[in-house]
């Protein structure tokens, strides 16, 4: 009975060293790949940034607004993520946080698998949304898919699989 028992407690411990690695938080199960971004810098995100972006910045690209408490932006970004990898194009995806400022939104990357550039607001909140999209009401995942010709698809949470393939063909 007492090696029973021992049997148990070892088979417990085992598995509560091991289940952390293969579930994520987020419900999703832990991948192959590395979970921790390799970003090391934060870009600033003000009134004049959209507009320089959608007039210089890389096309295609994904840009998902998010915060800091966003429960499903992690798993929007993951869709964006492993659509881009299927398609095998290397588009950036950035993230941008809007209640994080500086190098402390560093400590967000990991929720945002593939981002390839992370923001932080700088500035008056609402007249940087209002720059974006007039139209936004604030609710985030925000996500702005620009295609390889400049065209905007805006959606408010997870984009569907017609919006993406029309994304990036």
């Amino acid at each position: 009975m007492n090696s029973c028992s021992s049997f148990f407690r070892r088979a417990l411990l085992a598995a509560a060293l091991l289940l952390p690695g293969f579930y994520m938080q987020n419900g999703a199960l832990a991948r192959a790949e590395p979970q921790h971004s390799a970003i090391t810098t934060v870009a600033d995100f003000d009134a004049t940034t959209w507009t320089q972006l959608l007039q210089s910045g890389p096309r295609p690209a994904a840009y998902v607004f998010t915060n800091s408490f966003c429960a499903t932006c992690p798993e929007a970004f993951d869709t964006l993520h492993h659509t881009v990898k299927a398609a095998g194009k290397p588009v950036p995806l950035a993230a941008i946080l809007m209640d994080v400022q500086g190098e402390r939104a560093l400590a967000h990357a990991h929720h945002y698998s593939g981002v390839t550039k992370i923001y932080a607001f700088d500035g008056f909140e609402p007249a940087i949304r209002q720059a974006v999209d007039p139209a936004w009401r604030n609710i985030t995942p925000y996500v702005v898919l620009v295609d390889r010709k400049g065209r905007l698809q805006r959606v408010t949470g997870q984009p569907d699989p017609k919006t993406l393939k029309r994304w990036l063909r």
